[in-house]
This record gives C-alpha cells, sequence and structure tokens, in this order.
C-alpha cells in the first residue's frame, strides 16, 4: 500500500506546484519558479504518469496537448447565447449609449466598468464541479466549434479552478478571449521566416487559425494567451452583484482576466479611458482595437436585456484607423468562391500597427476609378477595425508619369471563361460551373437543402471531393460509386452508401430546385419557381434571349441578362448535358401566367423555423400564388411569417404594425393551393 501511496502522493504535489506556477505566471504575472525548475517539475510528472497510467486524470498539466481530432470539430452549442456587440466610433455615439442606459433604467447614478478590447478569438469554456471539461468558439452566437482540446494547450486555461472561498457547485461557463501576444508573435515570425515558411499576417488570424488546429500539438506551438471577461451558466453560493465583483471572482478561481481595467463613474470618466487608451495601445503587449464598455451593475444589466442581438448594456468603442503610406506595385485578381473578381492591392511592404501589410483590399473596378488608384502610385493604406488593410486612395501630389490605370480582365484569371459585367453592378464575375476556385462553393451550394437536398454531401466532404479533383463540376457527383466513396477518408460502407442513395434521390427533385442548385446569380428559390413555371423545360430557358425572359413575371432585365449570360457558357451547357444523361429531371408543370389572386403583389418576410415546412416551400407557395418573398422587413412588407426563434425580424414587425402569422395562419391564406 505504500509503494502505492508514494507515487500518487507525488503526483498529486507535482499538479499541484505546477498549476500553482500557471496560476503566478499567466494570472499574477508574478512567476515564482525559473523555466529550467518548471520543465523539470513536468518532466517528473510526465515519467511519473507513463510508469503509474493509472494515476493520468484528465485535469493533469500533461493532458494539455493531444492528438489529431478524428473528424474535424463538432457543434458547441451555447447554452446562453454568446453576442455580440454594438459599436460606437465617437464620443457623441458613446454619449448616445449612456443616454439610452439612463433613460431605460430611469437611472442617472450609472457606473460603467471599462475593458480593453481584446483582438483575437472568443471562447467559452465549461467547468463541472470545478473540473474544466469542454470548451467551444462563439460562432453564430447560438453554437460554435468544439475546440476543447485545442484550449487544454492554453496554460492560462486552469484545469482545476482554484478554491476562492467561494463554493462552486456542479457548473460554470467562463468566456474569455484567445489571443497571442506581440513578443510571441514577434517571436513565431522569425522562426517562420527561419524555416521558409509563409509569415502570420497578425496575431489575430494567428490565434484564430490555432484554436482551429486539427492537431492540438500545432495549437500548442501558437503560444496562445487568455483572458477571462464574463461567465454563462452559473452556479456559485453567492454570485457577484457587480461586473467588477466577477471578473474578481474569475482571477480568484484561477482566470487570467485583464489588469487594465477600470470601475468609472460617469460616461465622462469613460471618455477619458478610451482615449487614453487609444493614444497608449502601443505600450502593451497584446493587440486591442477599442475599449468595452459595461453597465456595472449586473442586476442592471439583467434588466435591460438586449436588442436583437445586442445587449443594451455595453457598447464598443472603437479606435480610429491606423494608416501609413507605400507604393502600389500592381493589382491582383482573386476569384471567390462564389465567382466574383475582387482586385487586390499589392503593396510595397510598410508597417501598419504593429504588423506588416504586403496586401490590401481595393474593393471594385468602380471604387479603383472613382479614387482614381493607378499603379505605380504612392497610396494611403488603412488598416480598418486594425485588422483588414484597404488602400484609401493615392497621393496625387507623388503620382510618376508612368502610373498605370486598372482594369478588371474579361476573362478569369484561374478558368479562362469569359467573365460577365452586369449593368449595374460594381463587380464582374466568372459564372463558370466548374470553375476550379468555384467548384467547392458550387458543390456545397448544390446539395444544400434548397436546392438539390443532397444530405450528407457537406462542407466537409465537398472539400474533399473537390481537393481531390474526383468532383470538377456538378455533374460528376452523379459519377461517384461506392467503391470509390469508400476509400475518402471518415466515409464507411454505411455512409457512402447512404450518399449514393441522396444523390439518387436528387435527380427527381425537378427543374425549380435544379435552377437554383446552379447558383446562377440572381435567381434563388423565388426566380427559380417562376422560370420554371412559366417555361417548363429547362431546353426552353437555355433557348430564350434575354428579351424573352423578362416576359416572366417578376424576372426583370438585369436577372435576364445574368440567366441568358450563364446558359450562353459553353461549360455550363455542357454540365448541363451530362446532368440530364444522368437522369436528372429538368422539367416542371408549365404556367404560362402566375395566379392573379389573394395574394397577387404582396410582400412576406419568413423568420423562425415552421413546425411542418421548409423555408422553401414555403416560398414556393407565396410565388405560386403571386406573392413575392423579401429579406428584409420594411413599410412595405404585408405579412410576416413567424416560426420558431423568429429573431428580430419579428420585433420589427409589431414595431411596425405588420400582420404576424403563424404556419396556420399562413396556410389558411392559400385555401386549396396548401
Amino acid at each position: 500500500m505504500g509503494k502505492e501511496q508514494a507515487p500518487s502522493k507525488r503526483v498529486a504535489d507535482l499538479r499541484m506546484l505546477i498549476e500553482n506556477a500557471n496560476y503566478r505566471y499567466y494570472v499574477l504575472d508574478d512567476p515564482e519558479i525559473a523555466d529550467e525548475e518548471y520543465d523539470r517539475l513536468f518532466r517528473e510528472l510526465a515519467n511519473l504518469e507513463e510508469q503509474y497510467p493509472e494515476l493520468v486524470a484528465p485535469d493533469s498539466p500533461t493532458q494539455r496537448v493531444g492528438s489529431i481530432a478524428a473528424a474535424g470539430f463538432p457543434p458547441y452549442p451555447h447554452e446562453r447565447p454568446m453576442l455580440s456587440l454594438a459599436n460606437a466610433f465617437d464620443e457623441a455615439e458613446l454619449l448616445a449609449f449612456d443616454a439610452r442606459v439612463r433613460k431605460l433604467s430611469g437611472r442617472e447614478d450609472i457606473a460603467y466598468v471599462c475593458e480593453l478590447k481584446i483582438d483575437g478569438l472568443a471562447i467559452s469554456l465549461r467547468y463541472e464541479n470545478a473540473v474544466f471539461v469542454s470548451g467551444g468558439t462563439r460562432g453564430d452566437g447560438s453554437a460554435g466549434e468544439n475546440v476543447t482540446a485545442n484550449l487544454r494547450t492554453i496554460k492560462g486555461i486552469p484545469m482545476r479552478l482554484r478554491s476562492a472561498g467561494v463554493a462552486v457547485s456542479s457548473v460554470l461557463e467562463v468566456r474569455g478571449e484567445a489571443y497571442i501576444r506581440k513578443s510571441d508573435f514577434t517571436r513565431m515570425n522569425a522562426e517562420r521566416a527561419e524555416q521558409g515558411l509563409p509569415m502570420f499576417v497578425n496575431p489575430r488570424n494567428a490565434a484564430s487559425g490555432g484554436i482551429r488546429q486539427l492537431d492540438s500539438r500545432m495549437t500548442a506551438q501558437r503560444s496562445l494567451s487568455f483572458f477571462a471577461y464574463a461567465v454563462g451558466e452559473m452556479q456559485v453560493e453567492s454570485i457577484p452583484a457587480t461586473q467588477y465583483e466577477l471578473l474578481h471572482l474569475l482571477r480568484m478561481l484561477g482566470f487570467p482576466t485583464n489588469t487594465n481595467i477600470e470601475r468609472l463613474a460617469t460616461i465622462q470618466e469613460v471618455l477619458v479611458f478610451a482615449e487614453r487608451w487609444e493614444r497608449d495601445r502601443e505600450k502593451i503587449d497584446y493587440e486591442i482595437d477599442g475599449v468595452v464598455i459595461k453597465v456595472d451593475d449586473l442586476s442592471l444589466q439583467e434588466k435591460l436585456g438586449f436588442v436583437g442581438k445586442d445587449p443594451r448594456w455595453a457598447i464598443a468603442y472603437k479606435f480610429r484607423a491606423r494608416e501609413a503610406r507605400t507604393k502600389l506595385l500592381d493589382i491582383g485578381i482573386n476569384v471567390s468562391r462564389s465567382g466574383k473578381l475582387n482586385p487586390y492591392a499589392i503593396l510595397e511592404p510598410v508597417f501598419i500597427g504593429g504588423v506588416t501589410v504586403e496586401r490590401a483590399t481595393l474593393h471594385n473596378e468602380e471604387d479603383i476609378q472613382r479614387k482614381d488608384i493607378r499603379i505605380g502610385d504612392t497610396v494611403i493604406v488603412r488598416r480598418a477595425g486594425d485588422v483588414i488593410p484597404y488602400v484609401v486612395g493615392p497621393v496625387m501630389d507623388a503620382r510618376p508619369a508612368g502610373a498605370r490605370i486598372f482594369h478588371v480582365p474579361k476573362h478569369c484569371p484561374v478558368c479562362g471563361s469569359k467573365v460577365e459585367q452586369p449593368a449595374e453592378d460594381a463587380f464582374s464575375y466568372c459564372t463558370n460551373i466548374a470553375c476550379a476556385a468555384q467548384i467547392r462553393e458550387r458543390v456545397r451550394h448544390y446539395a444544400t437543402r434548397g436546392a438539390m437536398d443532397i444530405e450528407g454531401v457537406g462542407d466537409a466532404l465537398a472539400d474533399v471531393l473537390t481537393d481531390s479533383k474526383i468532383v470538377r463540376d456538378v455533374a460528376d457527383l452523379y459519377d461517384l460509386t461506392q467503391e470509390r466513396l469508400e476509400k475518402l477518408p471518415r466515409m464507411g460502407e454505411k455512409s457512402a452508401s447512404n450518399v449514393l442513395k441522396q444523390i439518387e434521390a436528387s435527380k427527381k427533385r425537378g427543374l425549380a430546385r435544379l435552377l437554383s442548385a446552379l447558383n446562377i446569380r440572381y435567381v434563388g428559390v423565388q426566380n427559380a419557381a417562376l422560370l420554371a413555371g412559366y417555361f417548363g423545360s429547362i431546353d426552353a430557358i437555355e433557348a430564350a434571349t434575354a428579351e424573352e425572359l423578362t416576359a416572366v413575371e417578376g424576372i426583370g432585365p438585369q436577372i435576364a441578362e445574368s440567366v441568358a449570360f450563364f446558359f450562353a457558357q459553353p461549360q455550363n451547357r455542357a454540365a448541363i448535358k451530362r446532368l440530364r444523361a444522368h437522369g436528372v429531371d429538368m422539367t416542371a408543370p408549365k404556367r404560362e401566367r402566375a395566379p392573379v389572386g389573394l395574394l397577387s403583389g404582396k410582400r412576406f418576410v419568413l423568420t423562425g423555423t415552421l413546425p411542418t415546412m421548409t423555408r422553401e416551400e414555403a416560398t414556393e407557395l407565396i410565388t405560386r400564388a403571386g406573392g413575392k418573398v423579401g429579406s428584409a422587413v420594411s413599410k412595405k412588407t404585408d405579412y410576416v411569417v413567424a416560426g420558431d426563434e423568429p429573431g428580430s425580424k419579428l420585433a420589427k414587425a409589431k414595431e411596425l404594425g405588420i400582420a404576424v402569422l403563424d404556419e396556420a395562419e399562413f396556410r389558411a391564406l392559400f385555401g386549396s393551393l396548401s
């Protein structure tokens, strides 16, 4: 018994010594032991756990670095949404925020807590019985990515909560920012330069990419740090009364919290705080792009609540962008996944706000011409929000004699296809269904529920199929075989069989769904239904001129030109020919004229999830009855159809006095059509 107890006690002692060292280093910024001593303790613990594997525990410091994730990142749902903050860009907007808070609260004595806005990645950590069990990214606020293994590598995140004189019962969810210190970022880029590897663009992107590494050992190499600033679900004996006290509690529990935090009594003091840190932000070892201002009283936060996805009790005061001058060496073209040709500036490297900038956004050809930006110019480059650099404009006094005017190419630089330039659009587009730059997105879209509804062909499989060149256009999906699919990563016999069944079933979706699936510019579910019902076959649509296409009620000249251009491309016609050969249904019941009835000209907006109908089915019902479906609620909207979790559109409808229908009321409008 004595032999068994000695190693277990030493393991427990070592874990305590190492975690205490982490706490003093990452939380208190007051290291107690030298790095060499820390490494010696860590090696001793690792050796003991290897010798006595029964002593390994999930919260051991040695378990921070794991291995490769089995299959990407599963969803990480948030019990309480991780919401974003509204922004204030000047003093007037910050004063307006304060005025709203005082008006809504009915109080004049509002104290605020000011926190530096760390430029990193928002994450959530879940503790059960004081032990870290899982963590994820913010994602869309409702759910993010489960990156637990990677978060374990961040030494500033405690694996077990410290005793803080407050009993934490079963659950504590802590939220904060994962980031990379400037010094660590500089060191990493120096190492990458020595190894001949591409340099990281900025600390924020490096942190975000580090969190999403499939191999946690790669995450560990990013030297990520962490600051806690909020809680989600919290079960403690005594809940703090203020944000300031909450931050103190988090620090006592073992979480690093930013030390540059102040509790201020007036909005004028808040302004002074923000102005000081905008001036002094280069003095600290991490990137900030603003100041977060929160109502200190937590009970008042609950009372103020939210508007849309933004809390009424907090706001982010964004610092002004930083800028510099440099030479525009050339203008390149990036073809996006949607086929858009995006010009970008190739710059003489320039240092802006802690980052070396060599590329910058130029928006579009129209913007380049409006600003009269020419290749060879000296230009002003600004970092918007301290992240995305863009060209403000040229320095006219410094223009050289040989500066060249830029024009977007007439053919796609990736596939060579003719480029579409819509008359009223600032961008040019490649519409080739087989363009290598777009194929992944086109395959993903083709398989979505609103299109051909091929369950199993999501982002991951679309990536594998297109990266491996197995699928070069959407017609190739119908050439897939059981044997070929089973050879793909994480694709077993049953999964492959299910995917093939879904692909086969998609052949019967009909013309309207096919038109939507082809991702023709301006042709979504609604316009696809109009075209299918009027022409009845894809052959008729392919043969139609732009003028003939405008005969369809609801199809204007811009949409007609886009459809005509798409079907004029040889590559697209070839893909459609192959789809037909595979037996894909390209017909629809023909309706020469849209029905005129109760819904003729009525405008609808759909929000939330309906109990028994998909959004596509609801849209088709509306379109067949002569109505129109919009994406935003306005005074011109006649009806809002609301399902579960409707969001801000429902609130907007009520504010404007627009009729709101549930599914039963919506169906009642159609009579026999439903």
